[in-house]
Parts: structure tokens; C-alpha cells; sequence
């Protein structure tokens, strides 16, 4: 039922900047923490950020400085600003949304966007 719709990728040169969105749909509860991980080919799903639902943040030390995360409570949407791309960052970037229902934690993914940082 619930669907993490995500936009906002696409081809940047080096240096360049994008925002990554995702809008959450299908809950009637604010989820606990949302964040972003990257998949590069022959890589696994990494961290990249996440924000929880009092707005505490946590980075990738890769990205640290040069990515910020933030969220819409009111709308369940996240963002991610990422400025100073480098070719490094290319990956599918997948968002992601956790729920605590019964003391269990659930995630939820979107289909994941592609970013490709090259020139």
C-alpha cells in the first residue's frame, strides 16, 4: 500500500548539483527515518543519508559536506541536495522510509533514479 515515488535524477557534470525527491503515499503515519542509498554497478546498496523524524542526520562520510537531506513531515517527502558531485557519485539512488509498527521496523523503497555525474 505504501509507494516511495522518487524524481530528480539524471546526467550532471562534474561539480554539478541535483536534488533528489521522494514522496511518500499510502500511510497514514509519519515514518521514523528516511534516507537515500546508492547502488553503483558491481557495488552494494550503501548509506547515504538519513533523517529521522526529529530531524537528526547522518551521512555517508563520502558525501559529508557536499550532500544535505531534509524532510517534509506534513507531506512524508524527503530530499536530498547533493552540490559538488563527483563522477564517484554515479549510482542508482534508492529511497528509502522506515516505520516502527509492534516494535518491529519496516522499510519501504522506491523503484530507485539513476545519477550520472560525468563530462
Amino acid at each position: 500500500q505504501v509507494q516511495l515515488v522518487e524524481s530528480g535524477g539524471g546526467l550532471v557534470q562534474p561539480g554539478g548539483s541535483l536534488r533528489l525527491s521522494c514522496a511518500a503515499s499510502g500511510s497514514t503515519f509519519s515514518f521514523a527515518a528516511m534516507g537515500w542509498y546508492r547502488q553503483a554497478p558491481g557495488k552494494q546498496r550503501d548509506l547515504v543519508a538519513a533523517i529521522t523524524l526529529g530531524g537528526s542526520t547522518n551521512y555517508a562520510d563520502s558525501v559529508k559536506g557536499r550532500f544535505t537531506i531534509s524532510r517534509d513531515n506534513a507531506n512524508n517527502t524527503q530530499y536530498l541536495q547533493m552540490n559538488s558531485l563527483k563522477p564517484e557519485d554515479t549510482a542508482v539512488y534508492y529511497c528509502n522510509a522506515r516505520a516502527f509498527r509492534m516494535g518491529f521496523a519496516y522499510d519501504y523503497w522506491g523503484q530507485g533514479t539513476q545519477v550520472t555525474v560525468s563530462s
